[in-house]
C-alpha cells in the first residue's frame, strides 16, 4: 500500500448556514468539527475508523491539538483537506491538516494533532497492531521527502520586535 503525499481528502463538505458567526464567516468552533470529520474520513481510508473501532475496541484518541485559522471561508465555500503524517510510535500519531476552500484552492486553516491509540475496554493507551505501525511505517516513508509544514509545532504568544 502506498499513501499519497500528502493524502488529499474531498469530504464534500461546505460551509453549512449554520457554521456561520455574526461576522459572517464560519465561526471557529466548526473549523474544529470540520477538520474532525475529514481526520475520521482519513482514519476510515487507513484502517483505523469506525469499522476497526467496532472489531477491536481500540480507536485513537486526541492528545493535543493546534488550529490555525489563515483566510476566513464563508457559507456555501466547498472544503477539501489534506493530511501529511508528521511522526508515529507503536501508540500515538503526529498528523498534519491542510484546509482548502476547494473552488478557489486558497489554504483557509491548518490542524495539527497528536492522537494516541487506545484500547476502549481498559480506557487506557495501548500499542498498535503490528500491522497498523507498519501501516504508518509505509505512510511515513511515502511522506518523508514532503518539507515540514511552516505552522508545525508553533508556539502560541505574541511576537515581539
Amino acid at each position: 500500500m502506498t499513501f499519497e503525499a500528502p493524502i488529499t481528502i474531498d469530504t464534500g463538505e461546505t460551509v453549512r448556514p449554520e457554521w456561520i458567526d455574526f461576522n459572517d464567516h464560519m465561526n471557529v468552533a466548526y473549523y474544529l468539527l470540520a477538520f474532525d470529520q475529514a481526520l475520521d474520513t482519513l482514519y476510515d481510508t487507513i484502517g483505523l475508523g469506525l469499522a476497526y473501532r467496532t472489531a477491536t475496541d481500540c480507536s485513537t484518541m486526541t492528545l493535543e491539538s493546534h488550529i490555525n485559522y489563515l483566510r476566513e471561508v464563508v457559507v456555501n465555500d466547498p472544503l477539501r483537506f489534506t493530511f501529511q503524517l508528521l511522526d508515529y510510535d507503536s501508540k500515538r500519531q503526529h498528523f498534519f491538516g491542510c484546509m482548502y476552500q476547494a473552488k478557489e484552492g486558497y489554504l483557509a486553516a491548518t490542524h495539527e494533532w497528536l492522537t494516541i491509540h487506545v484500547d476502549l475496554k481498559a480506557r487506557r493507551s495501548a500499542a498498535m497492531p503490528e500491522d497498523k505501525v507498519a501501516m504508518l511505517e509505509t505512510m511515513m516513508a511515502d511522506h518523508a521527502h514532503l518539507p515540514r509544514p511552516d505552522q508545525a509545532g508553533r508556539n502560541i504568544g505574541i511576537r515581539r520586535k
